[in-house]
């Protein structure tokens, strides 16, 4: 069956629907997390974050954001943590998925989980019409502690 071709092509700006549920989203861009949940609001606490992207959604208040965060776990004897979590919130939903790593991890174990939650945070943003270009970020080694100086 042949399309009428003497139409114009759909508009570019018309709105798409489409039903996701949260778990085709968790399945989908959250699968190599530690730890995925919904919620009606952020697990996130403030004092914690040592790093953080936002997207939002132009016509809505729908957004995503990637989150870098750090904790002791008194549950597992005081170990630290970092933890990339990806938040997306559509409507009064939260999903957020969890990569983490100890903070004495291989560096191997470090730069996964970044690359991991990374491309799920880009993945997520896309759902919102936003496009992510990864950056560079260069680690500053820790300063050594300053020894006085002596003199003779």
């Amino acid at each position: 069956m042949n399309k009428d071709t003497t139409k114009e092509e759909p508009d570019w700006d018309a709105p798409l629907t489409i039903s996701l549920t949260p778990a085709a989203i968790l399945n989908t861009f959250f699968a190599s997390a530690d730890s995925v949940h919904t919620g009606w609001e952020t697990c996130i606490e403030d004092e914690l974050i040592v790093a953080e992207t936002t997207v939002v959604a132009e016509s809505s208040a729908n957004h995503c954001r990637f989150i870098e965060q750090e904790y002791s776990d008194q549950d597992s004897g005081g170990e630290s943590w970092h933890d990339w979590t990806v938040e997306l919130q559509i409507g009064e939903v939260f999903l957020l998925a969890h990569w983490r790593a100890r903070i004495s991890a291989s560096p191997a174990d470090w730069e996964w989980c970044a690359a991991e939650a990374e491309r799920a945070f880009t993945n997520a943003a896309a759902l919102l019409g936003r496009r992510v270009r990864r950056g560079l970020v260069v680690d500053q080694p820790a300063e050594p502690a300053r020894t006085p100086r002596t003199r003779h």
